[in-house]
């Protein structure tokens, strides 16, 4: 990438050539034993690693040769140690400070591992290392300045770790043959030293993602070889020195999401003649398009979205015969003119163009003709939010490999070309807010890849648009039609042959007949809005099989009848509309049982009888009732007259009725009370005594704790020591002072509610027998009484000082100290694998499958190394192994399982088994949470849209608008609001690891159970991403280490 690849095979042909001149002969037994100090700092090097899941340091033994050992590599002659490459072997440790013993050493590659602590001050002791790769571990603590007595070294790459501090460039300035310091994803600080200047050799040098603050040093511009210069992703700020766009040599400048302000010079294209690479997007750069970048002929990728550019866009732009990527958007170019457009016409000339995005800007005018004479490799093609007019232009169907095409929020007139219909791959379209008007043509659905169609907010007309348009989206998912002049029926053929829909918008047209019943059809429908037509009839019974259905708006139509029965089977329904209807019967009661039902309005209808007073009923703010002039009762809020009371014959009967409802009662609690009494005096004693007699066994391993030192160790279970809530009870900090003073957290069961008793038992059953270093360890139990004479139970788990990973993602929620910090793309990364490396374990590796049920953030502790250890098993499952599909529902009933609203996987609101693939969809959500920092449950997911679609539907070209603004956005100064600057991410290999987590997120919370992965392919998945993620520093600064 970025026209690297002469180099990249230069620096390949270098590391073979000293791997073949150093490689390992077979040693004689007389051999063995020789070179003492490298085996014995060798052993010393795998005494720290306490984990290491494949066996890769089994080979370290006595029975050969330290040369034959996994990883070691040694010279020929002497038989010394001069590499040691461990890359990618999880290994969890800490660096011992014996492998300065290694005199020899040149090579140490200990990348994508789990190293901690800190970089070992005895490095500098290495005298003849050449290249140092930990990137990707845990390391913390400072960069060690005794680096620089380390005169050989080519390359240091500490990137993604956890270190902190300032650059000690001042130190490591006399490293006089560094070519390549890669340092991004920690949290370094402070400025970057003048003194940088005096690293004479340096070559590339990335410092993204840190927190980096203060000016560019000019001292810059004295790095005569600089190619690559990379800080995207800090706080830096002021004006980007004029020295660095006079080194020639530079081919990559990347500084995007900073608060840079300024220019960009007028002969920057003069001074970086070759220049293949400019990110500059997200900052406050101002001015016009510095048009002398055409003279960089070998530019590819030209990035500068949300900042303030203004004016026109050179009309010899096309000189740029290499580029690939175009993005320009949220900007102000253009001057709402005809001409704005007329650098279009150069692009032709970019044979590779595969990226364009224009998007939100002021560009007027037409759209010019010739613009259907652009690459055939274009895939993204954005003019949305400006000011363009006339009509769209013939000629898109030559993008015959375009996926995504946006020309909403316009002024475009007309209708819609015929060959639109041509476009084989186009996946996204989007024409809404503009006046196309006319009949939809009839070739549009024959792009079968078409998912997402939005048409909204235009004047297009035409009757039965489903049978003669429709028809062939047979992947159609999201479809928005509403606000035009559409006529006729919903074809009951259509809905049966479509039930990939989950999204259908139709409001505001004037569509009438009946709903047809094969709307049940529509299994995986969440949003349905037919509001504003003429749609009569009565409700299909049908439609409450649509048991994922969230969002129902059919106000403003006629229809009548009662409402439809079963509508408890509206598991996950929110929002309800049925006013302005004609519709009769009484309210039914099942609606007092939508538990997440927020929003209903039957008003205007003639509904008559009782109004309910509990469920939604109970708050007057979320329903409206008025023009219902037959209904009474009610909460005194809605001010509703009461209902009649019962009088004549009956009322002697209502008496008895009334005082047997009293007497009996009363009676059977006396009862009750009094053998309760009986019970628990006569087991009280048995229950001081024994602790614990209820549990079941395998408990040796666990300490014995009773409830006297567990109220102890809490301060009496105090609020000071609360530190979180969950379904069934409080979680408390304590130390237990009989264990050396040991730190746990103690979740008390609040045995009152419904299902904690089973909770307990079903949380100890899944963890007493397992063990993974990211799963929460359990230290003990308690089943007992407390001071009350009450029944107790608690469960005592190891204490995870960085609380839970809801926190992190949500710090705005608490007061806690994690509400100042934040997760770098790094570490979500690295947490994404170790809940999916937990699950992978418990879905695969124990005696039984163990589903956790219950997967949200809350549920996700980190420990001081931001390790992520799953917790809260109190909804898990055990599954007998192998797994019988066809038996589970005797074992695994999800009946009692509820999980938690935007989590819990669909399949488990229909009464279906719990299954591994339900913790695969609750993963999912996770991931996307974690990207996004959207919860499930955010108020702005309503009508059509929820997390898994509001992510689906950014993809690609619109990803940095959702996705959380530390990771890929920064904020400016204080004064800003922190908003995504960067609409297209796509460009960077660390940008596309953001696409590629969203998408697997995507494809886990997919709404059918068999669509979605399992959890093998996940981590399988994830280590690829990450290879991606850390491989951008070996294809992009071209260093394999």
């Amino acid at each position: 990438m970025w026209g690297f690849r002469s180099s990249t095979l230069a620096n390949i042909f270098l590391l073979l050539l000293v791997a073949m001149s150093f490689s390992v002969n077979h040693v004689s037994a007389a051999k063995q034993f020789q070179n003492e100090t490298d085996r014995l700092a060798l052993l010393e090097f795998k005494k720290q690693i306490y984990d290491d899941p494949f066996g890769v340091l089994n080979s370290w033994n006595h029975s050969q040769h330290h040369c034959q050992w996994e990883g070691v590599t040694c010279s020929t002659r002497h038989q010394r140690v001069i590499a040691l490459i461990l890359r990618y072997k999880q290994l969890s440790g800490t660096i011992s400070p014996h492998v300065g013993n290694l005199s020899f050493m040149r090579f140490i590659q200990l990348a994508e591992n789990q190293f901690h602590g800190e970089i070992p001050q005895e490095f500098s002791r290495l005298k003849r290392l050449r290249v140092l790769n930990l990137s990707s571990n845990a390391l913390g603590g400072k960069i060690p300045e005794n680096l620089s007595y380390c005169a050989e070294m080519i390359a240091i790459d500490l990137t993604s770790n956890k270190l902190e501090g300032k650059i000690p460039i001042d130190q490591l300035s006399n490293l006089k043959k560094l070519e390549h310091f890669y340092l991004r994803t920690n949290n370094l600080t402070g400025e970057i030293p003048s003194s940088i200047g005096n690293l004479s050799s340096l070559i590339r040098i990335s410092l993204d993602f840190n927190n980096l603050e203060g000016n560019l040093p000019m001292e810059m511009g004295l790095l005569k070889r600089l190619s690559i210069f990379s800080a995207a992703e800090n706080k830096l700020s002021g004006i980007i020195p004029a020295s660095i766009f006079n080194s020639s040599a530079i081919t990559v400048i990347s500084v995007a999401d900073n608060s840079f302000h300024g220019n960009l010079p007028t002969n920057i294209g003069l001074t970086l003649p070759n220049l293949q690479v400019l990110y500059v997007g997200g900052n406050n750069l101002y001015g016009n398009f510095p048009t002398s970048i055409t003279n960089a002929s070998g530019l590819e990728i030209l990035d500068l979205p949300y900042n303030k550019f203004a004016g026109q866009i050179p009309t010899n732009l096309g000189d740029l015969t290499q580029l690939k990527r175009a993005n320009l958007n949220h900007n102000l170019f253009g001057n709402n003119s005809t001409g704005d457009l007329d650098f279009i016409a150069s692009l032709t000339n970019c044979s590779n163009l595969r990226i364009l995005s224009l998007s939100a800007n002021t560009f007027g005018g037409n759209v010019p003709k010739i613009m259907a004479n652009l690459s055939n490799q274009l895939t993204e093609l954005f003019v949305g939010g400006n000011q363009l007019s006339g009509t769209i232009p013939e000629g898109f169907g030559n993008f015959v490999n375009l996926i995504q095409l946006g020309l909403e929020l316009n002024s475009f007139s007309g209708i819609i070309p015929r060959d639109f219909g041509k476009l084989p791959n186009l996946q996204g379209l989007r024409l809404d807010h503009n006046d196309l008007s006319g009949q939809i043509v009839s070739t549009l659905c024959n792009n079968t890849n078409l998912y997402y169609l939005d048409l909204s907010f235009n004047q297009f007309e035409g009757g039965n648009i489903f049978d003669n348009v429709l028809m062939n989206c047979q992947n159609l998912q999201y479809l928005d039609i509403s606000q035009n002049n559409f006529t006729g029926i919903i074809s009951p053929h259509f809905l049966q042959t479509h039930s990939s829909l989950m999204y259908i918008k139709i409001g505001e047209n004037l569509f009438s007949g009946s709903l047809p019943p094969e709307v049940g059809k529509l299994i995986h429908l969440v949003d349905f809005n037919v509001s504003h037509n003429q749609f009569a009839g009565d409700i299909p019974i049908s439609l409450a099989d649509c048991s994922n259905l969230e969002n129902l708006f059919m106000q403003a139509n006629f229809f009548k009848g009662t409402f439809p029965p079963n509508l408890a089977s509206w598991k996950s329904i929110q929002q309800v509309d049925l006013s302005s209807n004609n519709l009769t019967g009484p309210i039914p009661k099942e609606l007092e049982k939508l538990q997440y039902l927020r929003y209903l309005n039957l008003s205007y209808n003639n509904i008559e009888g009782e109004i309910p007073n509990t469920g939604i009923f109970s708050n007057a703010s979320q329903i409206s009732l008025i023009g219902n002039n037959k209904l009474c009762g009610g909460i005194p809020e809605l001010e509703f007259p009461p209902c009649p009371v019962i009088k004549g014959k009956n009322r002697g009967k209502l008496k008895v009725v009334i005082l047997l409802s009293i007497v009996l009662p009363a009676t059977l609690l006396v009862l009750i009370t009094v053998l309760l009494y009986i019970l628990v005096y006569r087991k009280r004693e048995r229950r001081l005594v024994a602790g614990f007699s209820s549990m079941p066994t395998g408990v040796d391993k666990l300490l014995r704790i009773s409830y006297h030192e567990l109220h102890r160790a809490t301060s009496g279970f105090s609020s000071e020591n609360l530190i979180g809530s969950g379904n069934f009870g409080a979680v408390y900090k304590g130390r237990l002072e009989k264990h050396g003073n040991m730190l746990v957290a103690v979740k008390v069961l609040d045995l009152r509610k419904n299902g904690a008793s089973t909770s307990f038992k079903a949380e100890y059953k899944a963890l007493r027998n397992i063990r993974h270093r990211n799963l929460v360890s359990i230290v003990s139990y308690c089943s007992s009484i407390d001071s009350k004479d009450d029944e107790f139970k608690a469960l005592v788990y190891e204490l995870m000082e960085n609380g839970n990973l809801d926190l992190w993602l949500h710090p705005e929620t608490t007061d806690k100290p994690t509400s100042s910090r934040s997760l770098n793309l790094s570490q979500k990364l690295n947490i994404a694998i170790d809940v999916a490396s937990a699950l992978q374990y418990l879905h695969n590796h124990c005696e039984a499958e163990i589903v956790h049920c219950d997967l949200k953030p809350s549920n996700i502790l980190l420990d001081n190394d931001l390790v992520a250890h799953v917790g809260d098993f109190g909804l898990a499952r055990l599954l007998p192994k192998p797994v019988n599909r066809s038996s589970e529902k005797e074992g695994s009933s999800t009946i009692a399982i509820k999980g938690t609203i935007g989590y819990a996987a669909p399949e488990y609101g229909m009464g279906l088994t719990a299954s591994t693939l339900g913790d695969v969809y609750s993963y999912g959500i996770l991931l996307l949470e974690m990207i996004t920092r959207r919860r499930p449950t955010d108020d702005m997911f309503m009508d059509e849209l929820d997390l898994h679609n509001y992510v689906s539907r950014a993809l690609p070209e619109q990803v940095c608008e959702i996705v959380e603004p530390l990771i890929l956005c920064k904020a400016g100064d204080g004064n800003r609001r922190m908003t995504p600057k960067r609409e297209n991410i796509n460009g960077g290999r660390e940008m596309e690891c953001v696409i590629s987590l969203l998408k697997l997120g995507l494809k886990c919370s997919q709404r059918l159970p068999n669509d979605r992965m399992h959890m093998n392919e996940v981590v399988s998945k994830l280590h690829l991403i990450k290879d991606v993620f850390l491989g951008a520093r070996v294809h992009q600064e071209n260093l394999e280490v």
